[in-house]
């Protein structure tokens, strides 16, 4: 079968593999439909951080058809359609025995610990997997995972009036100002140096477009108060711009991979009481993701930047990186629908 694998840093390689055999106890075997490119996957691409084997099948965003069951498994049938839990806990430490499986000691994701999506066959264990309606366009359940890591970062927010503001209109900030936009009784804002993909979340999501400098911000919520805010860029500077413009009392729900390490003053959190609240994929939000994805689907739809086959990877992900994309999602469609040819 086809696989994009990655050897290291800067080196990922679509290859024919072996199939993957009979799965083991508590494991399952299913075609991949679809996947998505996430921000980590390039971040793990430029540099490495959290390749742990090597040569191995990238891709924690997937949607499949489940072919085979491992013993054991009672929970799936062969022939449903399943999207996947991206994070591989232990089950045994504090953290998970408190149900915060995101924080295990010992976390790990699919694509690392385990082969991935990336791929036309993959096993994962039948607890990661989650049966989704059989009619579901395989584009919107591959949208699933990011889906609940959005719904995570909006739900770390405090509930607060006047404006919240999502700075990286990416997948991750894209679907958190859709959330907002149809949760938040106040304004939404998004700003993004990529003009274009701004756009189109503005348009998708009814989102006013701002520039991040404080008469921008005042001039587009009628001095109303900018109190939340999510960050989605990973940036330094756009953070530090941020908390330029967020008012005293604000919160950040950081969400984005940063690149390099924050230099702030901290008195202005302690001065300002700004709270910076870190979000760590999700808690216990697929499951009601995938239940958004039915009434979702038109918006994530229109919010998909290209679809594309699996020797296409490589050239996405440098096409992504040089930020060339007016959309926010890079779709792969591994089982190609009648007719599509990439």
């Amino acid at each position: 079968m086809k696989a994009a694998r990655r050897y290291g840093p800067g080196d990922l390689r679509v290859e024919d593999v072996a199939a993957p055999g009979i799965p083991d106890a508590g494991w399952v075997k299913l075609t991949v439909d679809a996947a998505g490119i996430c921000g980590s996957d390039l971040h793990n691409f430029r540099t490495g951080q959290w390749i742990s084997r090597s040569p191995s099948t990238a891709g924690h965003e997937l949607t499949g058809t489940v072919i085979a069951l491992g013993e054991g498994v009672d929970t799936i049938a062969a022939g449903d359609r399943v999207v996947a839990d991206s994070r591989f806990w232990c089950g045994d430490c504090a953290q998970c025995r408190a149900g915060t499986r995101h924080l295990c000691t010992s976390l790990g994701f699919v694509g690392e610990i385990c082969d991935g999506g990336f791929a036309e066959q993959a096993v994962l264990p039948a607890r990661l997997l989650h049966v989704i309606d059989a009619g579901l366009d395989e584009r919107v359940a591959a949208m699933a995972e990011p889906l609940a890591v959005a719904l995570h970062a909006v739900r770390r927010l405090p509930k607060t009036v006047g404006a919240v503001l999502v700075v990286g209109c990416g997948p991750i900030g894209g679907l958190a100002a859709l959330l907002l936009s149809r949760t938040f009784a106040g304004t939404v804002l998004v700003a993004d140096r990529n003009r274009d993909r701004c756009a189109r979340v503005a348009r998708v999501t009814g989102a006013t477009i701002v520039d991040l400098a404080r008469d921008a911000i005042v001039a587009a919520t009628a001095n109303a108060p900018l109190l939340a805010a999510v960050e989605a860029t990973g940036s330094i500077a756009a953070f530090n711009q941020l908390l330029g413009v967020l008012d005293p009392g604000g919160a950040v729900a950081m969400v984005g991979i940063f690149h390099g390490r924050l230099d702030i003053d901290p008195n202005v959190l302690v001065e300002r009481e700004i709270a910076l609240l870190g979000c760590h994929a999700f808690a216990d939000e697929l499951p009601e993701a995938v239940r958004m994805l039915g009434e979702l689907s038109e918006p994530l739809l229109a919010l998909v930047d290209r679809e594309i086959g699996l020797d296409d990877i490589p050239a996405a992900y440098e096409r992504l990186l040089a930020g060339k994309s007016d959309g926010l999602k890079t779709i792969i469609r591994v089982r190609q629908p009648a007719g599509k040819d990439f």
